[in-house]
């Protein structure tokens, strides 16, 4: 049982079907690594160890009670760990903040919710930047969360929480979230394969907004394989959220050997810039030459407006933050710092609630909006946003997938960038395009360091080519066994 934490997705489901170990089994196995490991690293904010073992249980009774083993859930009994910004009845949602101090959901995000019908069991709810504002999970109000590879080091963010528990074998996978690279870029720092889903592919609803036009549900997991999965369950139409689109669920399986022979493969020109760690750049044209041994075609291609992404998005998202978290006041719920005077108490809660990070960004959506600046700011980066929305399209009608560095480097120290807003804002300064242009994207492992750290490439596809990115990730996998790599702990 010590090892069952070592297992992934497709062995978890291919042991419990042949009986192995039992879901229970399984679910203490993690919650006795995540009591041993988590006081190191911080990425669980809330463990529910009972309702964890109550549904682990209730899926071995199922299990056992099933006439058709055909007929059972496909996620039966699959422990994972949710993002603490998505929406768990009976969880507290605290999205990193004091402001939502004791706030504890009613329902559950769709997302969640369609992977419970699917039979999962959740461990609990990770850590997060402040309301997802970060790359580094240093944000959050209830302490930093360490990289499982160097705990000297961040995990990355703002899907921190997330990564460092799947890369730390307290979670097989886990639910994170992308507004500007809050999947791809903890995915990279961390050794693992991160999904930044298509706009519009998975509901937003009980996801608490940042960024309504860029937030998007995604997957960390050891494997483009063990993502495919996750991905299967919780993406497609939902009602509740008028931005998803009608289209049919995926239905991704990369059990068969996977092939790559004539995909046409893009590397932008524009990502390879100055300030590239040039071991990230070695490794990322690694693993590129990687796939054009395995039959695909490689060719140069250009996103001219690439340099223009990390000024829009930093106009565009804190605009739309600074809309959505005015309904943070201390009125229906969270954090209440009661005064005489009712304005006296949105101001000295929401003073005392948001962190730096959070009102940096509120103040800047809040000017940019504001009047005689709204056209010079916001309208502009929006004509913008749609010029760099246009490269991608032009670039897909050349090539299949887009192949480009995750992140600048690897994982930084922990308060590197502390007194240094812009420069951590540059960390993300690969994966915002794709945000701003809504397609999909995926970073995976692809070597590492001279320092043993791990290194990503991110694969970007048109809207809803999550089955291309995917089989290609799997392909690469087959191929090489960065993926298969865990930290030392």
């Amino acid at each position: 049982m010590s090892e069952l934490h070592s297992l992934s997705v497709s062995q978890i489901l291919n042991g419990l079907a042949a009986g192995d170990f039992s879901s229970r089994e399984l679910a203490q196995a993690y919650l006795k690594r995540i009591a041993a490991l988590n006081p190191r690293l911080n990425a669980y904010l809330y463990v529910d160890a009972a309702g964890a073992l109550a549904a682990a249980e209730a899926a071995d009774r199922q299990r056992a009670g099933a006439k058709d083993p055909a007929g059972l859930p496909p996620l039966l009994g699959l422990p994972i760990a949710v993002k603490d910004v998505l929406a768990v009845a009976g969880m507290p949602a605290t999205c990193g903040s004091r402001i939502l101090e004791g706030f504890v959901p009613s329902y559950n995000a769709t997302s969640v919710q369609r992977l419970l019908d699917a039979g999962v069991v959740i461990l609990g709810k990770t850590n997060t930047d402040e309301f997802a504002m970060g790359s580094s999970t240093e944000n959050s109000a209830y302490g930093i969360t360490r990289n499982p590879w160097d705990e000297e080091r961040v995990p990355g963010g703002s899907s921190g929480g997330s990564a460092a528990a799947v890369a730390a074998g307290l979670a097989p996978a886990a639910l994170g979230t992308d507004t500007g690279g809050s999947v791809r870029q903890p995915a990279a720092f961390c050794g693992l394969s991160g999904l930044k889903t298509s706009y519009g592919r998975v509901s937003r609803y009980g996801l608490v907004a940042f960024g309504s036009s860029l937030d998007t549900v995604g997957v960390l997991a050891h494997s483009a394989q063990d993502a495919a999965l996750v991905l299967n369950a919780m993406a497609g139409y939902d009602p509740r959220d008028a931005t998803t689109l009608e289209q049919p669920a995926p239905n991704i399986h990369l059990n068969g050997n996977a092939s790559v022979k004539g995909l046409r493969i893009g590397v932008p020109r524009e990502y390879f810039i100055e300030g590239l760690q040039p071991e990230v750049e070695a490794a990322v044209r690694a693993a590129i030459a990687q796939f054009e041994q395995l039959g695909a075609q490689v060719q140069e291609v250009s996103l001219p407006h690439t340099a223009y992404a990390l000024p829009v998005y930093y106009i565009i998202a804190p605009a739309e933050a600074s809309a959505n978290l005015a309904r943070f006041d201390g009125v229906r719920y969270g954090l209440r710092i009661e005064q005489d005077n009712l304005i006296e108490m949105f101001s000295r809660t929401r003073g005392q609630g948001f962190g730096p990070e959070v009102k940096r960004r509120v103040m800047i959506g809040t000017y940019a909006l504001s009047a005689g600046y709204y056209d010079a700011y916001y309208g502009q980066a929006q004509k913008v946003r749609t010029l760099i929305r246009d490269d991608f399209a032009r670039v897909f009608e050349q090539v299949d997938l887009i192949a480009a560095p995750a992140t600048p480097g690897s994982a930084f120290p922990i308060g590197a960038h502390a007194e240094d807003p812009l420069q951590m804002y540059l960390e993300d300064v690969f994966t915002l395009p794709a945000n701003l242009a809504g397609v999909p994207g995926l970073s995976i492992p692809a070597g590492f360091d001279s320092t043993g750290l791990p290194l990503g490439l991110q694969l970007l596809g048109p809207y809803f080519s999550e089955e291309r990115l995917l089989a290609a990730a799997h392909a690469y996998q087959q191929a090489s066994d960065h993926h298969t790599r865990r930290p030392q702990l």
